[in-house]
């Protein structure tokens, strides 16, 4: 994303809409920062969560700027899980949504990051947080069969499955979901954003993808999926197979609304919309960047 591109994502930012000059101030200081700083810093991510942030961390630097740098999915998960659930986050890079779901929730999370220099990072937010008796971390990728098989390794949160060594990749774990999660007890919500492998993803777990339990998703949808010989509607059309339907959601107005194929980023599944309309209604607000909803 170039300067352009960022500022105005940053300046149009609904977190951001009423205190831009803040928000251009921290975008100034971060770029200072990074030239006179080489290490990482830890800052507020929540009133109840902290996140480490360095040079180069995309995602992470995005939250930095905007609060929560996936506006309507990281707000749903914040209304919608409650401390008894389980959180599963698949392609979990440095801990984000894990964090968001452990930390300042208290949800049990089980996160799954491949590459390990993210997985090491993913692990330094989850002690500096505290919450390592609330995540099950593993550093494995998911697919549809217990092997090994080659990652992009410099591309940070972009990083994907590729079918040939090279330079610039690494070997890495890759296991099947139900051999991880063998029962799903608890009222739970799932991420999922493996750069085109989620239809792999999906077929190595489906005891959990079926499970009633498994209430809502949030999914990555893009082109990337074309490299594995399958497109985003294709994806789509394999999720609204297993009980799903997508929806967009207003976290201010905590509102859901059901959508046609939602074309190529992430989206929201719900399974039981009556079950997680109710629990987005009763959810304590939150507090970002001086916005209360």
């Amino acid at each position: 994303m170039g300067l352009f591109s960022t500022l105005n994502f940053i300046i149009n930012h609904p977190l951001n809409k009423n205190y831009k000059a803040a928000a251009l101030l921290r975008f100034l200081f971060w770029q200072l920062n990074t030239r006179l700083n080489k290490y990482p810093i830890i800052y507020s991510f929540t009133e109840k969560s902290k996140l480490i942030v360095g040079k180069g961390m995309t995602g992470a630097t995005g939250n930095y700027y905007c609060g929560l740098h996936e506006f309507e999915d990281m707000s749903f998960l914040l209304h919608f899980l409650r401390p008894e659930d389980l959180f599963i986050d698949i392609g979990a890079n440095v801990g984000s949504y894990t964090i968001l779901a452990s930390a300042h929730v208290g949800a049990q999370s089980i996160s799954f990051e491949p590459h390990p220099a993210t997985f090491k990072r993913l692990m330094d937010n989850i002690r500096i947080n505290n919450i390592i008796d609330k995540v099950i971390p593993y550093n494995e990728g998911l697919g549809n069969s217990e092997t090994n098989l080659f990652f992009t390794d410099k591309l940070d949160t972009a990083n994907y499955i590729i079918e040939r060594e090279n330079t610039d990749t690494i070997k890495v774990n890759v296991s099947k979901l139900d051999s991880k999660i063998t029962s799903l007890n608890k009222t739970t919500l799932l991420k999922m954003d493996v750069e085109g492998y989620e239809k792999f993803v999906i077929e190595g777990g489906l005891s959990v993808f079926k499970n009633e339990n498994l209430k809502a998703m949030i999914v990555e949808l893009n082109n990337t999926s074309e490299k594995y010989g399958y497109k985003p509607v294709d994806l789509h059309n394999i999720i609204m197979g297993l009980g799903f339907a997508p929806y967009s959601y207003n976290p201010f107005k905590r509102n859901l609304m059901q959508i046609d194929f939602p074309g190529n980023y992430n989206t929201i599944y719900i399974r039981d919309i009556n079950f997680v309309t109710d629990r987005i209604k009763k959810a304590e607000k939150v507090k970002i960047l001086n916005n209360i909803y």
